[in-house]
């Protein structure tokens, strides 16, 4: 089925908006890339409301006319791109929602497609990650971000919520802490080793001072330095500043623009993406849904960087 047959030469105003109006359907068989939602929240730690993030997201893609100029290439003419809906969640449940989210997305994976997830609150990586490295083993991560989320935990006895799972994840030998680059990190922490458990593992933490100072060119050059294997992607999109994304759960002032974010995911052109998360888009917090229509384009972006390959 055509990517047009669900609307594509309509207006943003016209039609179903699944992400890009792309076919909407729950059989990914012969799909290159599917959008899958989390629309989880139960693991913020300050405003909730991410669990809408998905919806606004496709919304807003709408506004995608398709063509991508600087990579000179449409990418829906190039891949097969479906819309998978969401996962099934559960809100008073972070166990059973990250197990149904890995169970949906490793059975997507092993079709053979690339999953784009469109969260939800952070910690719905976890259960991405553990699919993916199921798939391809441990996995390099590209992670944009404001905050670290290697907290061995935000509430006594809880190892889960959306400031702990990257921790877990190298707990789990998911993860390459040698092949992980963190960029963005900035604000005021809890104290001083907020930011360095994951330096203390070989993880390659660019803070915000540091990423403004070396400038997009250096930026892109240390993640191609870094990044290796099968590549991880995830996006929170707090790691821009609240002035380009006010719609998140707990933004940080002093973060990028949203051309310089535009420019840091092009750098990634070339690497062996294998998948990609989106997260922490709350559009209860939105304003003229700027923050829906930062991500639809950066996921778009991802869209076309898996087209180039």
């Amino acid at each position: 089925m055509p990517a047009s047959a669900f609307g594509e030469h309509l207006q943003p105003f016209s039609g179903i908006t699944s992400f890009m109006r792309c076919p909407a359907t729950r059989d990914p068989a012969g799909a290159d890339v599917v959008i899958v939602g989390v629309p989880y929240d139960s693991a913020t730690s300050y405003r909730s409301g991410a669990r809408f993030g998905p919806r606004a997201i496709r919304s807003a893609s709408a506004m995608i006319w398709g063509y991508h100029n600087l990579h000179r290439l449409r990418p829906l003419d190039v891949l097969r791109v479906v819309d998978y809906g969401d996962v099934e969640v559960v809100p008073p449940s972070v166990t059973d929602t990250f197990r149904n989210t890995e169970a949906e997305v490793l059975a997507i994976l092993e079709t053979g497609a690339t999953v784009l997830a469109l969260g939800g609150d952070h910690s719905i990586s976890l259960p991405l990650l553990r699919a993916h490295a199921k798939r391809f083993g441990p996995l390099s991560v590209v992670h944009f971000d404001s905050h670290p989320d290697t907290w061995d935990s935000e509430y006594p006895g809880q190892p889960y919520s959306h400031g702990t799972i990257y921790r877990r994840a190298i707990e789990e030998g998911l993860i390459r802490p040698e092949a992980y680059i963190q960029i963005g990190l900035r604000g005021s922490t809890g104290g001083p080793d907020d930011w360095d458990w994951a330096r203390q593992r070989g993880v390659r933490v660019i803070t915000m001072d540091e990423a403004a100072a070396l400038g997009v060119p250096a930026l892109i050059a240390a993640i191609r330095e870094t990044a290796s294997g099968p590549v991880f992607v995830t996006f929170d999109i707090d790691v821009a500043d609240p002035a380009y994304a006010p719609g998140t759960g707990t933004p940080e002032v002093g973060g990028f623009t949203s051309h310089q974010l535009l420019q840091l995911v092009r750098g990634l052109k070339g690497l062996n993406l294998v998948g990609f998360d989106l997260v922490e888009v709350n559009p209860q917090y939105d304003h003229g849904d700027i923050t829906a229509l930062l991500a639809a384009n950066i996921a778009f972006e991802f869209v076309a960087l898996r087209a180039l390959r």
